[in-house]
């Protein structure tokens, strides 16, 4: 009889162990020129959440500097009542027809503004692109910082981490530039209706602080392969119960028919607010819960800027690199030969149809409250 496969464990120090080179090739916070400042960030909401601790840091460097926020349409919400911008705009570069005209949108923008450091923390081929187009129009600010030591930017860190966290990618391009590491997770600024639109969710429902778990099941509908399934969630609904708590489901539009599926077979325990919240109001909900259970999506970065346990399951993507910064959270996957294999469609889903709920259960975040 074939052994099962061994379940992994990823905490902080499996995941954020890359050294980092403390050398100073431009010590940008002490140049009294520099004024005006842009952080380009894009990229899905996992990576935008995890940026938040990287654009807190730039902030507390440049104190008395301007700071403007380039993101896309998707996140401008996230940064809507955030108080160290001063101005967050968005060009939605991902539009297929009329790419070339948002292309020369973003450049316009850009060169009005006239900024005296452009930190890129995407660091892609389109932001690279655009920043040395900027540059070839004689636009571009005598600093331009990003995430890789070559063409266009003029900061150049000695050190490329390629197969580091994204965490740890951003804090080494911080360093390159003198901009001092103080904040370790996500820091994001939640405006207080948002605070009490969740609040009233959890009161409508008759859902006490930490008398409650909450299940983030779903993923983007592009990443279907991540998701561990309905009915192994199903599975954990009826241990919770057993223990005396509820269950709080959260997604968006993507993940609607999975979140209905589990709370139809448990319609009195399970409290189904996916679509029902603003991207803010998770980590308000997410704060009051007794743990959290999360595929590798989106929605599990913003919960982890709370303080809740939290267990991530991962399948094919790799927990070292993709597993929310923070001691609370445990990543968990099967030692398989295909794992972190990033496939968008599998034949067989081996990595999460081999994870049974009930060699979950010990890795499970319990409540004092149970």
């Amino acid at each position: 009889m074939t052994a099962p496969p061994r379940l992994m464990q990823y905490r902080d120090s499996d995941c954020l162990n890359a050294t980092l080179d403390h050398t100073i090739a431009r010590d940008l916070p002490r140049d009294p020129a520099i004024k005006r400042i842009l952080i380009m960030k894009w990229g899905g909401m996992g990576d935008i959440v995890i940026s938040t601790a990287i654009m807190e840091d730039i902030r507390l460097a440049f104190a008395q500097a301007e700071l403007h926020l380039n993101t896309m349409p998707a996140w401008q919400s996230l940064f809507a009542h955030d108080p160290r911008f001063q101005r967050v705009w968005c060009v939605n570069l991902q539009q297929k027809p009329g790419r070339w005209r948002a292309y020369k949108q973003w450049l316009a923008e850009v060169s009005a503004m006239q900024y005296d450091l452009i930190i890129d923390l995407q660091t892609n081929d389109k932001s690279r692109g655009l920043l040395a187009l900027l540059r070839l129009m004689g636009k571009a600010p005598a600093w331009l910082l990003g995430n890789h030591p070559r063409y266009p930017y003029t900061v150049k860190q000695r050190q490329h981490l390629p197969q580091a966290h994204s965490f740890q990618i951003m804090q080494q391009t911080l360093l390159a530039a003198g901009i001092a590491l103080r904040t370790h997770g996500p820091k994001l600024h939640i405006a207080p209706s948002s605070v009490v639109a969740a609040k009233q969710l959890l009161a409508q429902h008759g859902l006490q602080s930490k008398a409650f778990v909450v299940f983030l099941c779903g993923s983007h509908a592009s990443g279907l392969t991540k998701r561990w399934g309905a009915a192994h969630y199903a599975a954990l609904v009826a241990d919770y119960i057993q223990r005396g708590e509820r269950v709080v489901l959260l997604g968006g539009r993507d993940e609607a028919d999975e979140c209905l599926a589990i709370a139809r077979q448990y319609p009195q325990q399970v409290v189904n607010l996916c679509g029902q919240t603003s991207l803010l109001e998770v980590p308000v909900i997410c704060a009051h819960a007794s743990a959290i259970v999360a595929n590798d999506t989106g929605t599990a970065h913003l919960a982890a800027a709370t303080h809740t346990p939290m267990t991530v399951i991962c399948g094919p993507t790799n927990p070292l690199r993709v597993k929310p910064p923070g001691q609370h959270v445990l990543a968990l996957q099967l030692d398989l030969p295909c794992k972190n294999c990033y496939a968008k469609q599998c034949s067989h889903h081996s990595c999460m149809q081999q994870l049974s709920p009930q060699r979950l259960l010990p890795f499970l975040p319990r409540s004092s409250h149970a």
